[in-house]
């Protein structure tokens, strides 16, 4: 799954104006400006990006640091199955989607299914269904 990290800021302007600005300026205090500091605190310390000066980042290195942030990619790493599945309270509102796309009425081409959304049912399979008939439903219009 790729996810926008930073859906409100131009990165790409972020980093040559800083560059232009403040070369002396670190990475992460840079990225900390769109991103939460502890998020830019971890992605440094697990070497996803160095926190040296942007003067000492070449183009094609700000390229792919922006290329890193806009199309994050993540694998879930598994699953426990039905035997553990649980449902839980809360989610994305469901007044701000389409019922009949379950699409995102404020950001077009986002769609919502299943649980992720704040829906909740009897035990016993209702949730289950609900899963299947929104990814269909969503399916139909992606």
């Amino acid at each position: 799954m790729s996810v926008n990290l930073v859906p409100e800021a131009d990165i790409e302007e972020l980093l040559t104006r800083s560059l232009e600005k403040h070369p002396n300026q670190s990475l992460k205090n840079t990225l900390a400006r769109v991103l939460p500091k502890r998020l830019v605190e971890v992605l440094i310390e697990r070497k996803v990006f160095a926190d040296k000066p942007l003067k000492q980042y070449n183009p094609k290195e700000l390229v792919a640091i922006r290329e890193s942030l806009e199309n994050w990619t993540i694998a879930p790493n598994g699953t426990e199955g039905y035997r553990t599945a649980e449902v839980t309270l809360g989610g994305v509102n469901t007044n701000h989607l389409s019922s009949k796309t379950m699409e995102c009425k404020s950001i077009e081409g986002l769609y919502f299914i299943g649980e992720v959304m704040d829906v909740t049912g009897w035990l016993g399979g209702y949730n289950f269904q609900w899963c299947w008939s929104s990814g269909f439903v969503a399916g139909q219009h992606v």
